[in-house]
């Protein structure tokens, strides 16, 4: 999960942001300072992307302007309540399934999805990722499906990797929401090559990982892009995620199954056998990064805002907490899993349908009861931003307080002059503006 979707990293001047989970929602990144989110990045080019609708479509979960983010939350709702075995409204469904450019892409939010796409439509490789996980999972997507990872194959940069926007340079978020969608699509990410290198989605995200030539308290980790830049705990999530082959939804380990986290070793200087060229040990690191960023600061991440105060983000938290789980760390897990529970509903409600599809993905990869979430029924709130769904109990409809659930909160777009090109704005995610 997941547009995410979170970021500290430097980044050059012509760079894509992914976002939020792959994770609550798009995000941005900042010009050599920042990079990118949990969710997607959406490029706010005025056009790129359809205006802002006056009313919000039918179907679509969420009450804040979808301009930046509709698809990509429309997606991990969808997915959510999927994997908790709610039947999605079929509004809700025909919503997403409409946002389909004739290529097999999609961008961000089409506010007349009857008319074609042109080349100014805002294409987007994390909305389409989130899309292709969610119609993979709803079943009876066939041909969208196949539509949309043959465009995502057609913008494959030549490292392996994407990026948000096709033809800027790969990064660790975009490329692993990516491997998710594939994964989902019954591809196998690693044949999933480049035309120019023959180089696979795998040996994109290892070019962000620092290795044993970093800091030994940044080892482990991914940055967003550039290797050797700062490390990045929102990227080494979605990369240890990703690295596995997995995507937004991480089935629970089984029973008994508990592989210790441990921190990169660098004995003898020996890299290759501690992930240099191994994604399953690259993604081990990677836990063992996110593990030691947990415990020193009360088990929880924090957010890395320009000039924003240290603070918790609930948004990478939960994204680490899937991440370790897809590394079948349940007892890693564990701690910023409890830390969530208590303190991880106000900051949902205000952020709407994507927050709590990512609690709800955080909650399924542990093994943890989503309708009791401490004291809090996430698919209830789930479902209570947008319309009822075809196969939930009544009683699921309401947030506790009987208000309806809200969209993406308080989103906002921060504009920026890149030296190259035309001024692009990013979306900056909602969950980094939204702290504790």
């Amino acid at each position: 999960m997941a547009p995410m979707a979170s970021m500290a990293h430097p980044a050059p001047l012509t760079h894509s942001v992914a976002f939020l989970a792959r994770r609550a929602a798009t995000a941005l990144a900042a010009v050599a300072v920042l990079g990118a989110a949990a969710a997607p990045a959406a490029y706010a080019d005025s056009a790129s992307v359809s205006a802002s609708p006056k009313k919000l479509p039918a179907g679509l979960y969420g009450t804040e302007d979808p301009q930046y983010d509709g698809v990509w939350r429309q997606s991990l709702a969808l997915l959510a309540q999927d994997t908790v075995g709610i039947r999605p409204a079929a509004s809700a469904v025909k919503w997403l399934a409409g946002q389909q450019c004739a290529d097999g892409s999609f961008s961000a939010f089409r506010a007349e999805p009857g008319t074609p796409c042109d080349a100014k439509t805002g294409r987007d490789t994390n909305q389409t990722a989130a899309a292709v996980q969610a119609l993979v999972a709803l079943g009876g997507h066939g041909d969208a499906v196949k539509k949309a990872v043959s465009w995502l194959k057609s913008v494959q940069n030549d490292d392996g990797g994407w990026s948000s926007m096709a033809g800027a340079a790969s990064d660790a978020n975009s490329t692993s929401v990516v491997i998710g969608a594939l994964a989902a699509a019954g591809e196998k990410p690693r044949s999933v090559t480049s035309k120019k290198g023959g180089k696979s989605p795998f040996d994109a995200l290892l070019t962000f990982r620092l290795g044993c030539e970093a800091k030994e308290d940044a080892r482990g980790a991914f940055t967003f892009q550039l290797k050797g830049a700062a490390p990045n705990a929102d990227a080494t999530a979605a990369a240890a995620t990703g690295a596995l082959g997995k995507g937004f939804v991480v089935e629970p380990a089984g029973k008994g199954a508990d592989t210790p986290v441990k921190p990169l070793s660098c004995k003898d200087g020996d890299d290759k056998k501690t992930g240099g060229s191994d994604p399953t040990q690259a993604a081990q690191g990677g836990a063992g990064y996110l593990v030691a960023q947990l415990d020193k600061n009360g088990q929880h991440l924090l957010s890395a805002m320009p000039g924003a105060k240290e603070q918790p983000d609930v948004g990478n938290t939960a994204d680490a907490v899937v991440a370790l789980a897809a590394g079948a760390h349940p007892t890693a897990a564990a701690k910023p899993l409890k830390w969530l529970e208590k303190n991880a509903a106000a900051w949902a409600k205000q952020n709407g349908p994507a927050a709590y599809a990512q609690l709800v993905l955080a909650a399924h990869a542990t093994g943890t009861d989503p309708r009791s979430f401490g004291g809090t029924d996430l698919v209830a709130a789930l479902n209570a931003t947008g319309p009822e769904p075809a196969a939930a109990a009544a009683k699921e409809g309401k947030d506790a307080d009987g208000s309806q659930g809200g969209g993406f909160g308080l989103v906002w777009i921060i504009g920026i002059g890149l030296a190259i090109g035309a001024g692009i704005g990013f979306l900056l995610s909602s969950r980094k503006k939204t702290q504790l």
